[in-house]
């Protein structure tokens, strides 16, 4: 189950697109999908290939000219709208390019921009209608003996994304990428990507996820592992589990938190920690992870592989969680 994202610098910059794919790839995403709107964005892509280390995508609307353009100039995969490439003939030439140089292509069905036909026939971007676009999508390019296919069917409504790739699923074996487009930002965001993937992955569909989100574009890595993570897909980095503090908490633990969150961002070996403000469910929790530490009135149990190790001044718990972290993380080297 691979993570993506895709850039939301301009393309033509070659600098700035390579510098935020390198900042992506350092947060663990593995394919990489960059805006090509015009032929120099498409030329642009030879210059950032030779800087990253991750496929890069080529996104095309439009225009099925820069589909070809991306694929000279080395771009390792298309993701073609089967609703504004411009119909069937120019559909074939993309497939015939893509053919002679085996490069897959994902039929990226979009409820905000169907083929008018289909929406005519099913009155809207229905879940159906946007099946119906990526099968005949399909059909066609079978037609033309290529087989290199991947499909998405995305919409901002959780519920119809969600029917789509159900119904789709069904109907055929081909990879699907998972995501809820247009999804905004901030939590709410979140919730709707976590909800529509999540629902998708437990029912096992999907083979690779972006997690749409308005802003940083390295946050729709973060959530998507986050997604794998709570699904037990996939782990990456460090999980802390923590309370939501009530009036039993004697420590300050949402500043406890936010140290160590920030001293163990860049590690990437899967572990959990627990901090845990009271003595409910604090000692449990920290017993049940890889580092705990169970907070009391000015002290508390550190606990390491469901063993108390010691007592712990409040002042130190930050110093203490780190050290124990970077000695555990360099045992698993």
């Amino acid at each position: 189950m691979s993570v993506q994202s895709m850039t939301k610098t301009d393309t033509r910059d070659v600098r700035k697109t390579i510098n935020q794919i390198r900042r992506l790839e350092a947060a663990g995403c593995e394919i990489i999908r960059v805006a090509v709107p015009d032929e120099e964005a498409a030329r642009a892509i030879a210059q950032i290939k030779k800087r990253i280390n991750i496929p890069l995508i080529a996104d095309i609307h439009f225009n099925y000219r820069l589909a070809v353009r991306s694929m000279e100039s080395g771009a390792d995969g298309l993701r073609i709208n089967p609703g504004n490439i411009g119909g069937r003939n120019r559909l074939k030439t993309i497939v015939n390019e893509a053919k002679n140089r085996s490069i897959p292509i994902r039929i990226g069905v979009n409820a905000g921009s169907l083929e008018k036909d289909l929406l005519n026939r099913f009155g809207g971007p229905t879940s159906e209608a946007m099946v119906l676009s990526g099968l005949r999508t399909i059909e066609y390019m079978e037609d033309l003996g290529f087989h290199l296919i991947k499909v998405s069917l995305k919409a901002s409504d959780v519920l119809r994304t969600v029917e789509a790739y159900r119904s789709f699923s069904r109907k055929s074996d081909y990879p699907l990428h998972l995501g809820i487009t247009e999804a905004g930002r901030g939590s709410g965001a979140v919730v709707k990507s976590a909800i529509g993937i999540g629902l998708l992955l437990r029912e096992g569909i999907g083979d690779t996820i972006r997690v749409s989100l308005t802003g940083d574009p390295v946050e729709e890595v973060r959530v998507g592992y986050e997604i794998l993570r709570a699904l037990k897909i996939r782990e990456r980095g460090v999980e802390i589990i923590s309370c939501p503090t009530c009036g039993r908490c004697e420590i300050d633990l949402s500043r406890l938190v936010e140290k160590v969150e920030k001293g163990i961002h860049k590690m990437t070996t899967p572990m959990t920690i627990a901090i845990m403000g009271c003595v409910v469910n604090g000692p449990g929790e920290a017993r049940e992870a890889d580092i705990g530490i169970a907070g009391g009135k000015g002290a508390g149990l550190l606990f390491k592989k469901g063993k108390v190790v010691r007592k712990v001044k409040e002042k130190d718990f930050i110093q203490v969680i780190l050290n124990e972290v970077k000695g555990m993380v360099g045992n698993k080297r």
